[in-house]
């Protein structure tokens, strides 16, 4: 019988998500100087999946050890904040008009800083906080995508589809068409590309022609020491809020209540299951957090709906532990929505829309969560299916859900494969270094 050996592979040709990988959580092999360009820090609840994701590695990163020297905009009315780790560097400016980072400014706070003690490892830009004019003949650039053009296109296409007559036609698709090809021609300025869904990183390597070695995916992560099962919790969330005891499936929405995270679609789907099937409106009740238009569109379903409006993190926890299923009706195609990924790894299986991302990184069977086309009878029939199905086989979606949740989605294993790619792209092989070369065991 031949014994198995373990194999190498090239970490930098690797073609599934650095999720998947196992990275030994010993003390990094070397520590490292990084810097992060982000447009804007997380104030509060007041954040974005990009600025999320910005804070929750970087955070990880700096209590790792590693050097973070973070260029952001400065915040107006409000105060910045602060964090007790002694290897974290905030280096702030006034932000353009447009909101964006000032160019100039932040090159120049760069160049200081790359010329003060030992030059920066690696620069992580968040989409295009550094500009690729700055950006172009910097050999050690990360730049993490959180949607890009080409996935818009679909979200373009179903805004134009769900269109009443009373609205009038957009002419976002033909321009979209534009930024992709605009896309195409300056993405390659960057050396390297994390795509934070394997759907994302298809593209980049099929349609954006980036060479294979220079595309990395490395799926979104969230706080699993935050977002965890917890039974007392859920409880103490139903009660404060006033949820009544007596409905047999709870679900839950969360996010910013808007037109393109799907909320005019969900909202007809409601106001017809409602009004059609008292039986359906005796034994259910949707929780619905976050802020925006919709919400008081919501309160008028009445008492079947909860607006609770927008939570923090802690707060958000017990909301997913109050909760059956956990619904996103999003209709962005682009991205990784860290709140699909909160409700899993609190054990919550998921319903949400039928976009490539979701399907090809999160909702990947049956056995965890529900689909739907963004269509108000394709909506409804899924929330019937659920409503069928009843909390026994939600709690045992939830448990499956969870498992994958942990195994590709945790901020450790997030940061863990950062990590890995920053050491393998400031890898010193005339020092002995081999970092970018990984020992997989053969199955």
């Amino acid at each position: 019988m031949t014994q198995k050996q373990d194999k190498f592979i090239d970490l930098l040709w690797f073609p599934s998500a650095w999720n998947h990988l196992s990275f030994p959580s010993n003390p990094p092999l070397k520590l490292l100087k990084i810097a992060l360009f982000v447009k804007k820090w997380p104030h509060r609840s007041h954040a974005g999946g990009l600025e999320r994701h910005a804070l929750t590695l970087h955070l990880a990163l700096a209590k790792r050890g590693h050097e973070l020297h973070i260029f952001t905009a400065s915040c107006l009315n409000c105060s910045f904040p602060t964090y007790p780790i002694s290897s974290l560097y905030f280096h702030l400016s006034k932000p353009t008009a447009a909101g964006y980072l000032d160019q100039s400014i932040v090159w120049q706070q760069l160049q200081t800083q790359n010329s003060t003690g030992k030059p920066f490892d690696v620069i992580h830009t968040e989409s295009v906080g550094l500009r690729h004019t700055r950006a172009r003949n910097l050999t050690n650039v990360v730049v993490s995508w959180h949607g890009i053009a080409y996935e818009t296109i679909h979200s373009d296409i179903i805004q134009e589809l769900l269109r009443t007559p009373e609205e009038p036609q957009a002419y976002a698709l033909a321009e979209r068409a534009s930024k992709v090809v605009e896309e195409v021609k300056f993405f390659p300025k960057y050396a390297h590309h994390v795509a934070t869904s394997d759907h994302c990183g298809d593209v980049l390597k099929r349609i954006y022609m980036i060479p294979e070695e220079r595309v990395h995916v490395i799926l979104n992560g969230v706080d699993e020491e935050v977002f965890k099962p917890d039974v007392a919790m859920g409880k103490d969330f139903k009660k404060k809020f006033g949820i009544p005891e007596n409905r047999s499936l709870v679900l839950g929405m969360a996010g910013r209540l808007v037109k393109d995270k799907g909320h005019p679609l969900m909202f007809e789907a409601l106001k017809q299951l409602l009004a059609e099937n008292d039986t359906f409106r005796r034994s259910t009740v949707f929780l619905v957090a976050g802020d925006g238009p919709w919400g008081a569109r919501y309160r008028d379903l009445g008492t079947n709906v909860i607006v609770l409006g927008p939570l923090d993190q802690t707060r958000l926890a017990m909301f997913y532990n109050a909760i059956d299923i956990f619904v996103n009706p999003t209709l962005r195609a682009q991205g990784l929505d860290h709140t699909l990924l909160e409700a899993m790894l609190s054990g919550k299986p998921l319903m949400a829309t039928r976009l490539a991302s979701i399907v090809g990184s999160v909702i990947v069977g049956t056995d965890m969560g529900y689909l739907f086309s963004p269509q108000v009878e394709s909506v409804k029939k899924a929330l019937y299916g659920i409503w069928a199905d009843g909390r026994e086989v939600l709690e045992k979606k939830g448990l499956v859900a969870r498992k994958r949740a942990l195994n590709l989605f945790t901020a450790t294993k997030m940061a863990a494969a950062y990590e890995r790619l920053f050491l393998c792209i400031s890898n010193d092989e005339k020092n002995g270094e081999n970092n970018c070369k990984y020992q997989s065991p053969l199955i």
